[in-house]
């Protein structure tokens, strides 16, 4: 009994610190590398860290990789929140998150761990479930938003999970095809923002009116 309870007793216990600069390590490497990239070795080397001290913290790679996805993806969702708080109905707000989003592609000034989290993540993870949850969380108040413009009315006939990741969908093709035609912001806006709401079943009218706002603020 004493070998195995020493052992429990002389196991140290994970640090916040320690944790924080492996994840912060594994997101520069995620920059660099991609997610396929991703290497431990590289990673503890990155943050002068052992092997030991990985698994203090972490099981395994893919552990590590949802802990990356998951940190940029609360910061995101904040920000996004942010830019949602103020807004006076559920169409703007939808609007809002879409000009949130726009700015990943568009704006130099967006925190650089947030530009490292870009919406074909998913698609480039060798375990795409691991990235789910990241986009779960940023897809949230969108979803909120959705749910609440259903129950008030300006939204039609949508299932709110299912509309978000189609809303995302769409923001993202859009800066995709922005290089290739040439549009800058306000076009990418503009497409976006009018497909999306009238997806969403929202009166022509109140499209003219968020769409004339988006524009003339941006």
């Amino acid at each position: 009994m004493s070998g195995p309870l020493s052992r429990s007793r002389n196991k140290l216990a994970p640090d916040p610190d320690v944790r924080c600069a492996i994840v912060d390590a594994a997101s520069q490497s995620v920059h660099d590398r991609g997610v396929r990239g991703l290497n431990i070795a590289a990673v503890l080397e990155r943050a002068q860290l052992s092997t030991r001290a990985f698994y203090r913290h972490f099981d395994s790679k893919d552990e590590l990789v949802e802990a990356v996805f998951l940190e940029m993806a609360r910061d995101e969702t904040q920000r996004l929140r942010t830019k949602m708080v103020n807004t006076a109905c559920p169409v703007e707000a939808v609007a809002a998150w879409i000009e949130g989003r726009l700015d990943l592609a568009f704006d130099e000034n967006t925190e650089f761990r947030l530009r490292q989290l870009p919406p074909d993540a998913q698609s480039k993870a060798s375990s795409p479930e691991l990235v789910s949850p990241a986009y779960n969380a940023i897809l949230e108040p969108l979803v909120e938003q959705l749910q609440r413009g259903l129950e008030l009315g300006p939204f039609k006939d949508i299932v709110p999970a299912t509309a978000a990741k189609s809303i995302d969908g769409v923001v993202w093709a859009g800066t995709q095809r922005s290089r290739a035609a040439h549009w800058d912001r306000s076009e990418v806006r503009e497409r976006a923002l009018r497909f999306c709401l009238r997806g969403l079943g929202v009166a022509p009218e109140t499209i003219e009116q968020v769409a004339g706002r988006a524009a003339a603020t941006g």
